[in-house]
């Protein structure tokens, strides 16, 4: 969905950023993971909600679904279109999808929830979407819970509690099971997976962090710039750490 990144101004900044993360091993293993929830058949109906630039929806149609992604920002729609031509994608809200009811065997939505208003009409429409028996899955990270180590650890607190302050449910992926099954879900199942950084690839998330933390007031330039320092020489001389906590959870219609 476009709020998928509302905390971001540059689409093309953000796709670039997307590309990192989405072509690491784990991720990958994490995507794969996600289809396996969903218990596709052949040619059943699929639905990716904030699909971005459609890699998970163009994988999905390559496992034998009918795959249709939906997200709101221009740029990303066209991004998918162009990267891989033939697939489904279309302009729509998470509360509005384009399906009839119970048109879809699936319903996936990776790192969405926590910008959305309101989370639990979202799984409404998911629900009202899909077939009895259908299935969900739910994908995102805690971003209260990230993990970075620091010589300046209360800064670093600071920081990773102010940047979630951001977003409207910055904690919305702990709660993924009890919002399932408050919306009628059952046979709900939740795994944890954790992203470890310890590469400059994770330098521009790092960045929007601080930055996140500078602009509310919440830290000052000068504890910024030596924030941002520590962890650049950290990444220059190998000792780079970042632990991201995924929480990926499931249900039955």
């Amino acid at each position: 969905m476009s709020d998928t990144h509302t905390a971001y101004t540059d689409s093309d900044r953000l796709i670039r950023m997307l590309d990192v993360a989405e072509a690491r091993p784990d991720a990958a293993t994490l995507r794969a993971r996600s289809y396996e929830l969903l218990r596709l058949r052949p040619g059943a109906t699929v639905i990716d909600v904030g699909c971005g630039a459609g890699r998970a929806v163009a994988e999905l149609a390559d496992r034998g679904a009918r795959a249709v992604g939906v997200d709101l920002d221009p740029a990303m729609l066209a991004a998918a279109r162009g990267r891989f031509p033939g697939i489904d994608v279309r302009a729509a809200d998470a509360t509005d999808l384009p399906l009839a009811d119970g048109q879809a065997q699936g319903y996936r939505a990776d790192k969405v929830y926590h910008v959305l208003p309101d989370p639990p009409a979202a799984l409404a429409e998911a629900r009202r979407v899909l077939a009895p028996g259908g299935r969900v899955v739910l994908v995102g990270q805690d971003w209260d819970a990230l993990i970075i180590d620091s010589d300046q650890p209360d800064l670093t607190r600071r920081i990773v509690h102010a940047r979630a302050a951001t977003l409207p449910h910055p904690r919305i992926a702990r709660a993924y099971r009890n919002l399932l099954r408050d919306g009628g879900f059952h046979d709900v199942e939740v795994e944890v997976h954790t992203a470890v950084f310890t590469d400059a690839a994770v330098q521009p998330m790092l960045a929007g962090h601080v930055e996140a933390a500078r602009r509310t007031g919440a830290v000052s330039d000068e504890q910024a710039e030596a924030w941002v320092g520590e962890q650049e020489r950290r990444a220059a001389s190998g000792r780079l750490m970042v632990a991201v906590p995924l929480f990926l959870a499931a249900g039955t219609r």
